[in-house]
């Protein structure tokens, strides 16, 4: 017989005080790395703005995209050159890229107290009803970085374009700690 392994911290810890409670105290930067996640280099700005700015507790980000680690773009529309899946894979490639210009900004993720809101762009053909379910491949991916933190307002909206030609554009406002 085969002694079982014994459960790891994590394990133990929600068997005692729950899933949602062990997200919110589980450090950013430590499940970045349990989930295997590589951020790409922060984006550069594509005009005459920054890309976030922090007033107060609050970190204002700009628009950010499906950035892939080659440094170029995942471009389209929804319902003509992407599928859905495509389309929530770009989103989670625009949380990422969200997630390297927050640390910039921050020094570090775990300076994030609360995603406040997010606004969520899909470039999409007029009769493309699924935007909302598109952007949940970014609140997806900060749900599982930032646990219920992660869960703030949210809209998600389908347009007709997008700079560059991108698939998805995601701004977001953040509660931070000093």
């Amino acid at each position: 017989m085969t002694a079982a392994a014994a459960p790891s911290v994590n394990e133990r810890l929600n068997d005692v005080i729950g899933p949602a409670t062990l997200l919110r105290m589980i450090n950013a930067e430590d499940r970045l790395r349990e989930l295997g996640l590589v951020l790409p280099a922060p984006p550069a700005p594509m005009g005459t703005y920054a890309v976030a700015v922090l007033h107060g507790g609050t970190l204002y980000t700009s628009g950010n995209g499906p950035l892939r680690a080659d440094g170029s773009y995942v471009t389209g529309c929804l319902g003509k050159d992407l599928t859905v899946e495509e389309g929530i894979a770009a989103a989670r490639l625009t949380a990422l890229a969200m997630l390297a210009t927050v640390r910039a900004q921050l020094g570090s993720l775990d300076r994030v107290a609360r995603i406040v809101k997010v606004l969520g762009f899909v470039r999409c053909v007029p009769e493309f009803t699924e935007p909302p379910k598109v952007i949940n491949g970014f609140s997806d991916l900060m749900v599982q970085v930032f646990g219920d933190r992660a869960l703030g307002a949210r809209s998600a909206v389908g347009t007709a374009a997008l700079p560059a030609g991108i698939a998805v554009e995601v701004e977001a406002i953040l509660a931070v700690t000093e």
